[in-house]
């Protein structure tokens, strides 16, 4: 099994290897229940023992396949996190969920909702269709535009179900550094999700949110780590963050590329592994699909980066010099 590294001041920890659950929700993509069954069942038997999902995932399909296959398991063996901040309702309008990503029927609508009595609920939701007694680590979910609910309301909501030990974690995910550092200096939040913010290509969380984690105990999962699949196969049509990839991004991950591979080093391996030089740094979630995806992503987050490696990165001054790689 992989080490495990307890979050926080909690008594949860994570795999440093975690199972990142979109993928399995048909981001951009539909697969089918065997494949997803598949690379979860992968995941264990590689010694991940961290999952990771959220109610937005599929409109609730990653949350259900992956209980399918966990719920099975010795529940002390295993953390499961999910997230509040999204409900789902019902909805009669048909069509697909292809707008928001998801290659699934649009049985449902997402309502936001970061109210004590919404994450309440949305918690409820999230273990019906996990199938589960417990999740172990409750993340607020984007709260972006949404900023003083979260905190007025939504965090002393998820604070109570840890003191009742309904979960064992707390925290947010995020894919920006300024309102997760609001929450690390004002709250006692357990862990940060940060999703494509301490990677090979843009370092901003550690301008503020990583330092201030280190400060105060609050441990980073880093996700994101490829922004978007650019750092897994950069070529013409690659995206980041979300969209189609900048020319000077791409330029710049090709140039990542070629530093790697002379050193015979995968990049996808060297973007995995980097975001572990940070002490704040618990663990790193990755999005996989399949049971292919899932044994070369264990293979090359095992895999030795040479020190010489992370010294060329710099040299060719596409990493500054303060910034700590695994």
């Amino acid at each position: 099994m992989m080490k495990r590294v307890p979050l926080g001041g909690s008594k949860t920890w994570t795999t440093e290897l975690s199972f990142g659950g979109a993928g399995i929700g048909n981001l951009f993509t539909a697969i089918s229940d065997e494949q997803a069954a598949e690379a979860v069942e992968a995941a264990w038997e590689s010694g991940i023992r961290s999952f990771d999902t959220a109610p937005h995932y599929g409109l609730g399909l990653s949350e259900r396949r992956l209980g399918a296959v966990l719920r099975g398991r010795p529940r002390e063996q295993f953390t499961v996190s999910t997230k509040v901040g999204r409900l789902l309702v019902p909805s009669d309008q048909g069509g697909d969920d292809l707008a928001n990503g998801f290659a699934v029927p649009a049985t449902h609508r997402r309502v936001w909702d970061f109210t004590g009595d919404g994450v309440r609920r949305s918690l409820e939701d999230s273990l019906n269709r996990l199938g589960l007694d417990r999740v172990d680590i409750v993340y607020l979910h984007d709260p972006d535009d949404h900023a003083d609910q979260a905190l007025q309301e939504a965090y002393p909501a998820l604070e109570r179900l840890r003191d009742e030990g309904v979960v064992g974690a707390i925290g947010l995910g995020m894919n920006q550094t300024e309102l997760p550092t609001r929450f690390v200096r004002e709250t006692h939040i357990d862990v940060v999700l940060l999703a494509g913010r301490y990677t090979l290509l843009d370092q901003s969380g550690l301008v503020e949110l990583l330092p201030e984690a280190s400060r105060r105990g609050v441990s980073i999962i880093a996700g994101g780590v490829f922004n978007s699949g650019l750092l897994a196969d950069p070529k013409p049509g690659s995206h980041y963050d979300y969209a189609a990839a900048p020319q000077q991004m791409l330029a710049r991950a090709l140039r990542l590329q070629e530093l790697c591979e002379a050193h015979g080093v995968p990049l996808r391996a060297a973007a995995a592994r980097m975001p572990f030089g940070h002490p704040a740094v618990a663990g790193v979630v990755l999005g996989m699909v399949s049971a292919a995806q899932v044994h070369d992503a264990v293979e090359q987050f095992h895999r030795i980066i040479p020190h010489a490696l992370w010294d060329d990165v710099r040299s060719a001054g596409l990493l500054d010099e303060d910034v700590p790689c695994g």
